[in-house]
């Protein structure tokens, strides 16, 4: 397994203030994106989320009740489905990274103030390890840039 694998600690920030600075650098490689949410996120709220986050600008998006999602730039599902050929898989809301293979990048963003999350990130890591996939892990500075940790 060759693919890179990235934890985001969020401390500083939230998930939706990070999230759509991802997706932006992700679209930016003309990659295409899968954000596959855990039992604890809600799509409509992403979904409308990524649609306003900026005055001047959205992320094109759709789920499943969207129709046809080969087209779209990026996908929000609960699910392991992969429509659009996504190059990137994000991981939130807990959703575990149970198939890995076939995308250029992993990323798993947690909620650092969370025990049960960076408890459950642990773990997450431990077992991507363990099948050979290159772990970098992500926090923020004091300035606000991400850093990339020992």
């Amino acid at each position: 397994m060759s693919v890179d694998v990235l934890f985001y600690h969020l401390q500083r920030q939230s998930l939706e203030a990070v999230l759509p600075q991802l997706l932006e650098k992700t679209l930016e490689r003309d990659w295409s994106a899968v954000i596959q949410l855990g039992e604890a996120g809600d799509i409509s709220s992403i979904d409308a989320h990524l649609w306003t986050y900026r005055d001047d600008s959205f992320l094109p998006h759709a789920c499943d009740l969207d129709g046809d999602m080969s087209d779209q730039p990026i996908y929000l599902t609960c699910g392991n489905e992969n429509p659009n050929n996504a190059n990137v898989r994000f991981f939130i809301f807990g959703a575990e990274p149970v198939d890995i293979n076939g995308y250029e990048r992993i990323v798993l963003m947690f909620d650092g103030h969370d025990k049960v999350a960076v408890s459950q990130s642990r773990s997450f890591w431990k077992t991507l390890k363990n099948k050979g996939a290159n772990l970098t892990y992500w926090q923020q500075s004091d300035d606000g840039r991400w850093e990339k940790q020992g």
